[in-house]
């Protein structure tokens, strides 16, 4: 007599669910349109997470580099007199020096001019006065000079100029530099433009090329003889610590101006700039989002599909004492497999990408013989990449909780067949 068959295991996750889920994943000769499905699936995802995580960190990269070398190069506050003119700079500057938390405080003298080289035609730019003392203790200048040196700033009367300044007015250090302001010297004719030259003592790269085009550096001394300053300063431009605790620094730095001034920080200058970054990145977040979940729409089609084609083994695996939580189970893992998989790929995708996104610019632009990355356009050289656990984390958890709730509905459909219709009619 023959034996009856064991039951089944009808515990929750028991062995023969995740034998049947493996199974069902894989390429057979009849109903093998899932393989197909879950491919497609697979590669959506993957895609999907991928795009995320390295839009996402190119633009945290974006938002540091710009940030980075804005109050880099241009100080974290910024006071300027109301009643009379800056004239007790020095005594200001060296008041601001001592507090807590100031790392730097110097006098600028400011003001826009053209700049004429060897080369035809010219540039506007931005000079900016300063003392050599301070000059050397700006890090995003010191430290990025390319050609030439800030020794004796102050006593060769040069300048220092970007390199893309440079080149365009087809520069070298040594060469002079032809400045050109309209508000010269009074005559009886009127205001003359006052022209003159100078030397190029140095030649810097900060990487930016707004910066690099636009920003020139002269003697403090030089500057208020070449914008008719009388022995006053624009500004005073403040150096902190920590910039994101401005607001720690700021009343201890009015306290310490000993005069009526207004302090401004970098966060009221550039506030427009970095929100319309901020939600430029928040909408991109939530357009790539689509991705993924059209992407998991396709294993819903192809959940749907299985259980249509598994009718037949389901009505006996429930004759069989399979539990409907088990049958439900099956396919649930089934589509859960499929969303892990592509995650996970995904993950590896984005953070490979992101490592090596340089390298991959390079290589592309080299194949397609075009310049994908134009400085002149995105202001910045290089294109940037950070990564933030916190933020991929976000997407892997997002991806898996789609990845979830598209299976819960085929799933159910499936733990709802009836083995006796589906035996009768399959």
């Amino acid at each position: 007599m023959a034996q009856a068959a064991a039951p089944l295991d009808t515990r929750a996750f028991a062995p023969f669910e995740l034998v049947f889920a493996g199974r069902y994943l894989r390429a057979r000769r009849q109903g093998g349109s899932l393989s197909v499905v879950a491919l497609f699936s697979f590669i959506g995802i993957m895609l999907g997470v991928a795009t995320l995580i390295v839009v996402l960190s190119v633009m945290n990269g974006f938002r540091k580099e710009l940030l980075s070398k804005i109050i880099g190069v241009n100080g974290h506050a910024f006071v300027t007199p109301i009643d009379r003119p800056l004239t007790d700079y020095s005594e200001v500057a060296a008041r601001l020096s001592k507090t807590p938390g100031v790392t730097l405080a110097l006098p600028v003298v400011e003001g826009q001019a053209f700049a004429s080289g060897v080369s035809q035609g010219g540039s506007g730019v931005y000079a900016r006065g300063v003392r050599e003392q301070d000059i050397v203790r700006i890090p995003y200048i010191a430290n990025n000079v390319r050609s030439g040196s800030l020794a004796n700033f102050d006593a060769e009367k040069g300048v220092a100029i970007g390199r893309r300044l440079a080149d365009q007015l087809g520069l070298y250090v040594g060469d002079s530099l032809t400045l050109i302001s309209p508000r010269g010297t009074s005559t009886p004719f009127g205001v003359a433009p006052r022209v003159k030259s100078y030397p190029v003592v140095a030649i810097f790269e900060i990487g930016m090329s707004e910066y690099d085009t636009l920003l020139l550096f002269m003697p403090f001394e030089e500057a208020q003889t070449f914008f008719n300053r009388d022995d006053d300063a624009s500004s005073i431009e403040i150096y902190v610590d920590d910039p994101d605790r401005m607001d720690r620094y700021r009343p201890v730095i009015e306290e310490a101006i000993g005069r009526p001034g207004v302090v401004a920080d970098w966060r009221q200058r550039n506030r427009s700039y970095f929100s319309a970054l901020e939600v430029e990145r928040n909408v991109m977040f939530l357009i790539l989002t689509l991705i993924v979940l059209v992407a998991t729409l396709n294993v819903i089609s192809g959940l749907i599909i299985l259980v249509r084609d598994k009718a037949q083994d389901i009505a006996v695996l429930r004759t069989m004492g399979a539990t409907r939580g088990a049958i439900l189970r099956i396919f649930l893992m089934t589509g859960c497999a499929i969303g892990a998989a592509g995650t996970f790929a995904g993950f590896l995708l984005g953070v490979v990408f992101c490592w090596r996104i340089q390298a991959i610019q390079r290589f592309l632009s080299w194949v397609t013989g075009t310049q994908l990355w134009d400085p002149t356009v995105r202001f910045l050289t290089e294109i940037p990449a950070e990564m933030n656990p916190r933020e991929i984390a976000a997407v892997v958890v997002v991806t898996m909780v789609l990845s979830l709730l598209a299976t819960l509905y085929p799933s159910w459909k499936a733990a709802k067949t009836d083995p006796v219709e589906a035996l009768r009619y399959g």
